[in-house]
């Protein structure tokens, strides 16, 4: 992506089973467009139980693009594991991600600086072993940033699956 205007990406990625799974959905465009408003909008209304935050690869080094965590599920003061795999593991996977992307060029070292990204996670609150929710973090990052650059799916994918259904409908 190198339009600097209005256009973005939207991509989804799901990685692992059971308690310590990652769903990530993200959002990724140019700092000065409709990506880069909801992004400082995000980082300026946080809400209780959600507060957006930069990921990092280390501290004091955000990735590239500077990109958002926006935590799904609400994190409760009553489950401060939930919130240590949230803000620990599953950022540090977001970041590993991010960097992936670089790495395997889905994303543009070139437009790193003119790009922000955000990025809505779900960390189940059972979630229970830390180094599932970083690689599966990992993994759905660099699966949502790949879907988003493809247009993935495709609507033939989309038509091909026949009603919809997923894990919590009709279960």
């Amino acid at each position: 992506m190198t339009d600097s205007g209005g256009a973005f990406s939207i991509g989804e990625g799901f990685a692992g089973d059971g308690p310590n799974a990652a769903h990530i959905n993200s959002l990724l465009g140019a700092k000065r467009g409709p990506v880069g408003a909801a992004w400082a909008t995000a980082l300026a209304t946080p809400r209780a139980g959600h507060a957006a935050f930069v990921v990092v690869a280390a501290p004091k080094v955000p990735v590239k693009p500077m990109t958002l965590f926006v935590n799904k599920a609400t994190i409760e003061a009553s489950n401060e594991r939930h919130g240590r795999l949230t803000w620990g593991a599953a950022q540090a996977g977001v970041a590993a991600g991010v960097v992936n992307a670089h790495r395997k060029g889905v994303l543009r070292a070139d437009d790193a600086d003119e790009h922000v990204l955000i990025a809505a996670v779900w960390v189940n609150p059972s979630a229970d072993d830390e180094e599932a929710v970083y690689a599966n973090n990992a993994d759905a990052m660099l699966a949502a940033l790949t879907a988003g650059r493809d247009d993935l799916p495709s609507v033939r994918t989309v038509l091909d699956v026949g009603e919809p259904r997923n894990p919590y409908f009709r279960a």
